[in-house]
């Protein structure tokens, strides 16, 4: 989920770079939305005292 994170982000800075202003507002709003939702899986794990998968 952290590799889609950063692909949206990467999508979000090329599009944001060439102009495409919605593209780049949507491709941030979604890498953003992936960021938060790997952290909380992940500090779930921690808790569960479990290893995250590699």
């Amino acid at each position: 989920m952290l590799h889609w994170a950063l692909v949206f982000l990467v999508v979000a800075i090329i599009a944001g770079v060439l102009g495409f202003g919605g593209i780049a507002g949507a491709a941030a709003s979604i890498a953003k939305i992936l960021f938060i939702l790997f952290l909380i899986m992940f500090v779930v794990a921690l808790v569960m005292g479990r290893r995250p998968p590699a």
